[in-house]
């Protein structure tokens, strides 16, 4: 079976270097001794490579709903108003054509949002004839490269693409070129509290930060630590600690609840080396002589590849 392609590639493979315009119309008796412009296609645009470059109506063109970045910073987005309104769109958008004269982008929203403000009528960009999937993975694929996508954006992406076209964890993780572990990693932001969520949008929790308060014993724990780590600017490790040894202050239920505090030597690190070979979230508790280990899985698929790497060692 021939393997799926990886994304990584980036955009300038995909971008074509020439530009290929509409072609001037001609004359039947051009004037003798005038100067001969340099050619602009010798072909009309309906013969045109899908990927030629080309200029279109900014009103022609319409975002991506599957677009994985929701959040554009407005003062970056002016700077580049300003920028382009002097120089011009140095970077082709990439699009696919609906129908005709009418696009969606694949990428270069927000070089098209700042062409909007720029007052442009026209931008450079380059037609692809590629299906839904591929738009959403090109689409996600240069929003990671530069970085630009939120955890949270970044995890909707790919549940996107789970929902969207059947694909599992497995799947996701060969087409954008990254773990397993990574992706399931990743989902599970999904499953925080929508305050929680808020936080970690808004940059006052990291990604560190919000994976750790998934150990929490139920949302309300969480989104009370969440809370106290925001206002506190708790490290990652004293948020780990916080969810391991439960709100401060709090009554506990369990007679040995108390005891998780008193860690024995080398526990913690025992805990990280099963979370390394797991590849997900490991937690260990005391109770005198004994303890419990519990797993956390994402789903079924995930369980199975637990199970796996358990009895298999892979």
């Amino acid at each position: 079976m021939v393997e799926r392609r990886k994304l990584g590639r980036g955009l300038s493979t995909l971008i074509p270097t020439e530009r290929v315009a509409e072609p001037e119309p001609t004359s039947d008796a051009p004037a003798k001794g005038a100067a001969k412009a340099a050619p602009k296609a010798s072909a009309p645009v309906a013969e045109l490579p899908a990927s030629a470059l080309r200029d279109v109506p900014t009103g022609s063109i319409v975002p991506n709903p599957n677009q994985p970045r929701v959040h554009f910073d407005e003062e970056s987005l002016s700077d580049l108003a300003k920028s382009i309104k002097e120089i011009g769109v140095l970077q082709p958008l990439l699009v696919r054509e609906m129908s005709p004269g009418k696009y969606q982008l694949i990428a270069g929203e927000r070089r098209w949002r700042a062409a909007q403000r720029a007052k442009l009528t026209e931008v450079p960009v380059v037609v692809r004839e590629i299906s839904e999937l591929d738009s959403v993975e090109q689409a996600l694929v240069e929003n990671l490269h530069r970085q630009d996508l939120t955890a949270l954006e970044e995890a909707s992406a790919y549940q996107q693409l789970a929902d969207d076209f059947s694909l599992t964890h497995e799947q996701i993780a060969k087409r954008v070129g990254k773990s397993r572990a990574a992706i399931t990693n990743a989902l599970r932001l999904l499953t925080l509290p929508a305050s929680v969520q808020g936080y970690l949008a808004d940059g006052r929790l990291s990604a560190s930060h919000a994976r750790a308060l998934l150990g929490s014993e139920g949302s309300g724990v969480m989104e009370t630590l969440a809370g106290m780590a925001v206002r506190e600017g708790w490290s990652v490790r004293a948020t780990e600690d916080a969810v391991k040894n439960g709100v401060p202050g709090a009554e506990k239920a369990k007679p040995v609840k108390p005891i998780t505090a008193l860690r024995p030597a080398g526990l913690l690190e025992l805990e990280n080396l099963l979370e390394d070979f797991l590849e997900t979230k490991v937690h260990v508790s005391m109770a005198g002589k004994r303890g419990r280990v519990g797993i956390e899985f994402a789903d079924l698929i995930d369980l199975e590849r637990i199970y796996r790497r358990m009895t298999e060692g892979r």
